[in-house]
């Protein structure tokens, strides 16, 4: 994504701060040197995402418009994609919609995971509310 599309979308996160904040538990799994992390949006919730320093897949599942270059588009049912480095997203639910990110790793806790992935950690809803946390950490 370049500068003003990044700045777009943290303009919207600014004015998304306005509203109700929702509670979100996050599910992570780090296991044979891959990290996953699984969300589920409920219907009518747009969240804001960290910005993703690291190329990732990221599964879609559901019904929800997402910004993707430029302009806002509708994902629909279930779909695996390949998402560049350096990017900042929004996503609003039409329906439930769960969100599966992951990427390849070396880190041995999810904490290191998540600061590889991003200098965001902060702003992270599994930071800031530690309790809605899930997690497997294997070891292998």
């Amino acid at each position: 994504m370049s500068d003003p599309e990044i700045d777009f979308v943290r303009a919207v996160e600014q004015r998304a701060k306005e509203y109700e904040q929702v509670s979100i538990e996050t599910h992570h799994v780090l296991h044979g040197g891959v990290y996953t992390r699984t969300i589920r949006i409920p219907a009518g919730v747009l969240i804001v995402g960290a910005l993703i320093r690291v190329p990732t897949t990221l599964i879609v599942s559901g019904d929800c418009f997402t910004y993707i270059g430029q302009q806002a588009q509708r994902v629909q049912g279930h779909a695996v994609l390949p998402a560049s480095a350096n990017r900042k997203q929004f996503f609003a639910a039409v329906t439930d919609t769960m969100l599966t990110m992951s990427f390849r790793t070396d880190a041995k806790t999810v904490e290191q995971a998540e600061e590889e992935f991003t200098s965001e950690v902060d702003s992270l809803l599994s930071r800031q509310v530690p309790q809605s946390n899930i997690y497997v950490v294997t070891g292998e």
